[in-house]
Parts: C-alpha cells; structure tokens; sequence
C-alpha cells in the first residue's frame, strides 16, 4: 500500500514513511492510494472475536508487508490490553433502536486511546528497527494530549511536546497531561484557542529546516495511522447489531473530523454505513459548511464540550479531496484560497457527494445540559457533554428523518474529564476511576508560552 497527500506534490510514499512524517511536506494530508476491501463474509466473521483480533485484521492491509501479520497482532494485543471493559468499545441501549458506542475505557478515559496506544507501539517498532528518534509536536484541545502523552511516555526514542490552548480544557484533562514526570513529555500551554495551537503545529511542519532539524512527527489526527485505528470500532459495533446484513447510522461529536472520517472509512471498506451524522456545539463550521457550501472559520466559541472547540477542522481536507475524485490540484485550490482569504466554497457536484453520507446538527450549552440531565434523570447514567451534544445531534436526526433503523451515538469520553459542567447540569459529581482518586494531589508541569511561533520553536529546540 502506497499513500499520496491530498495535494499532489508529496506522492508515492510507504505506511512507515507516512506513520513518522505525519503531515505532507506540502501540507496537505496522506490518503491510501486505493481502499482495501473485506467482504460480507470477512465482515460478518468478526462477530464475537476480540477487539484486538478485529483490529488487526482491519487495519493490516494499510500497513502491507511492512509489518508483519505476527507483529501487528502483538501490537494489537499490547495496545488494548490496557482497556477496562472486557468488550473494550460495548455498546449500551438507550432506545429502541438507539444505542450509545463506550469509548472511554481507556488508560485517559476517551477514544482517543483506541488509536494512541497503537500509534505508541507502531513508533516503538519502526524507530526500534530504523535505529532513529523522533520529535512528536501535537496540539490537543483536551483528550488528544493526555492519550498521547499516556501511549508516548517514557519512549526511549521519542520526545513529545503537547500544545494546549490555556485556560480551554477542563483541570482534569489538563492534569491527565501536566502531572506526568517522565523526561521526554512536555506540556505547553498557548495563550489562545486550540485552533491557534494546531495553527503553530501546522506551521512547524511546513518549515523544512526546523522539521529536519528535530526530526518532526504528528500525533494528532493528521496521521494517518490516527484514522486507521479509529476505523475498527464502526466494524465491531456494526456486526453487534447485526452488520453487514443490516446498515448502520452513527452520530459522532466531532470538532477535527477525524473520528467521523474514520466512519467514512469503513464505509470505503465495504462496512455498510446509512448515514454519518456529524455532530458538533456552537463551533458549528461544519454544520454551515454542508449547509451552504461555504467553509467559512468563525470565532472560536469557549463551551462545555472543549474538545469541539474548534472552527478549522483539518481532516474535511481529507473528504475534499475524495469527493472531488483525488483531484489533487483542485484541493490544493481550495487549501490555498483558506490560507488567503480566510474561507473556501465547494461546488455543488462536492457538496452533493458528501451530503450523500453525511448530514450535521448543532446544539447549544443549554441543550447539552438539557440532555445530560435527561439521561441521568431517566437511567441514572452519567455522560459527559460531548455525548451529549451527540445525544442531541440524534434526536435532531430522528426529528428530521435523516435518520431511520439503528443510530449508534458515538460516547468520546468519560465524564469525570468534566466533572463541572456534569455536576451543574445534573447535581450529581462524577467520580475519577480507580487509579486516578489522588490526580489533584499531584504535581504539575508546564511551560505557558504566547502565540508566537518563533518562541514555542525555541522552546522545543532548546528541549531537544
């Protein structure tokens, strides 16, 4: 398998190259050259296997015959071993015919560990065998970071730098990040939004000699290999209510459009989808994008749900470019009219493409807590606002009859993460699991550092 960027002058490149790189060196984002495909059959075997069984079948012919069938099922093994539910990603029943897909029983309590701890072994093994270290610099804007730094630390060839936007996670995300001692994690804290933070990640990658310089590497959801994980939860939770045979909706709270795209993916697998319902808070660029055609980035709205805090959402790169048939040129086009103008507008052949599989909804800070105070009312079960922004997102998706049979609510992380919001919109405070009770007892670590490129490059090479 041979990977391209979206826009057509960084071609032709192999999974470990892709996995170490991160971003293309002409800024745009690698795709697989074609979409493997697994049959019905292939597809209806993974009913009752082990997550880590599926997850290697379904992500090996992305990595071809550079890693080894053995190889990638102890990694996959490695990696979810450190889940704390026997199912690793159960689905739970709210509805008829609606379920909610857990995806916080991970070490850092949200999805992101599903494809960290993978990307953790996957660095270990190709650095190991290329004798090589690497500079991970990510921008998080909550549960990116800590899930990062968690499958990262203590790493003898890589170093992290994690960029956060200051004062715009919760304490517990920030802490889940900041408390951790070992020498090659460090925390920067930005004093600006996430989309400032990804700005200064992005702006690194482009400058060639600062990226050779300290041999640069992406863990946020620009790596491919982020979205290659990501995809097997849709195929086990499908074939556990009945996929292929039948087609399956999810809703997924999504601020960077990774998580979504990973949908889109399987769905290119051959993974019967009926709809991907994006779901998003008052960030809402997405929703007005598919509205209008117009990607237009707005001021960044401070919400409940921050890690959706995010108005520049860098993987509906990746969309672009397979609506518009890997028309390399064209999303170059539009890329470059973003970083010009400020904005960029599909045509509607593009728009036609992606409403055929997606569809979006918005909620606001009153219908999250509405809706978090429902599901605790009505079952006793606490979720955090991002789910319930994607609650939300499904009912508006019933109401308008985007939607009809099975609808999966995609549940991205643990409540605890937000005790405040949770305990305000329910009069009940979230507990932190087992082996995290003394989390503000510990000490933190952090270096707060403006907006300014030049002084947060520095600061890593004066690190490194």
């Amino acid at each position: 398998m041979r990977y391209h960027s979206t826009r057509g002058q960084d071609m032709n490149r192999s999974f470990t190259d892709v996995l170490l790189q991160g971003l293309a060196s002409d800024g745009g984002l690698f795709l697989p050259e074609s979409w493997p495909h697994l049959s019905a059959e292939q597809i209806s075997a993974f009913a009752g296997r082990p997550y880590a069984d599926v997850a290697h079948d379904v992500i090996l012919p992305f990595v071809s015959d550079e890693i080894s069938s053995g190889t990638l099922r102890n990694m996959c093994a490695a990696a979810y071993s450190r889940f704390n539910h026997p199912a690793t990603a159960p689905l739970i029943q709210v509805g008829n015919e609606d379920w909610i897909l857990e995806l916080a029983h991970g070490p850092t309590l949200a999805f992101k560990d599903f494809a960290m701890l993978l990307l953790g072994q996957l660095f270990e093994h190709v650095l190991g065998e290329r004798n090589e270290r690497l500079t991970i610099v990510g921008a998080t804007s909550g549960d990116t970071g800590a899930a990062a730094i968690e499958a990262l630390r203590g790493l003898r060839n890589v170093n992290v730098f994690i960029l956060h936007p200051e004062g715009r996670v919760s304490d517990t995300q920030r802490r889940m990040m900041t408390c951790v001692r070992e020498d090659n994690i460090h925390n920067i804290a930005v004093q600006g939004t996430f989309d400032d933070c990804q700005a200064l990640v992005k702006a690194m990658f482009a400058d060639e000699a600062f990226r050779s310089d300290v041999r640069l590497g992406a863990i946020n959801s620009i790596n491919w290999a982020r979205i290659m994980a990501q995809a097997v939860y849709y195929f086990t939770s499908s074939v556990s209510l009945g996929g292929p045979a039948k087609k399956i909706s999810y809703v997924v709270p999504t601020g960077n459009f990774g998580d979504i795209f990973a949908g889109y993916v399987a769905s290119r697998m051959g993974l019967p989808i009926d709809k991907l319902c994006i779901a998003t808070n008052l960030n809402d660029i997405l929703v007005r994008t598919l509205s209008t055609g117009c990607y237009v980035p707005q001021e960044t709205h401070k919400t409940i749900s921050p890690s959706m805090d995010i108005q520049v959402s860098s993987n509906f790169e990746r969309l672009v470019s397979e609506a518009l048939g890997r028309d390399h040129a064209a999303v170059a086009t539009l890329m470059n009219d973003l970083k010009e103008n400020g904005n960029f507008t599909l045509s509607e052949n593009v728009l036609g493409f992606i409403r055929e599989e997606f569809a979006a909804y918005a909620s606001d800070e009153a219908e999250s807590r509405e809706m978090m105070a429902r599901v605790s009312s009505r079952t006793g079960q606490l979720i955090d606002p991002h789910t319930a922004v994607g609650l939300v997102a499904a009912e508006k998706a019933r109401q308008a009859g985007d939607v009809s049979g099975p609808l999966v609510t995609l549940s991205t992380a643990h409540p605890a993460k937000f005790p405040d919001a949770v305990e305000e919109a329910t009069g009940r405070r979230p507990a932190l699991p087992a082996g995290l009770e003394d989390l503000f007892e510990r000490e933190e670590l952090l270096k707060v550092l403006p907006n300014d490129l030049a002084v947060v490059k520095q600061h890593i090479l004066s690190a490194v």
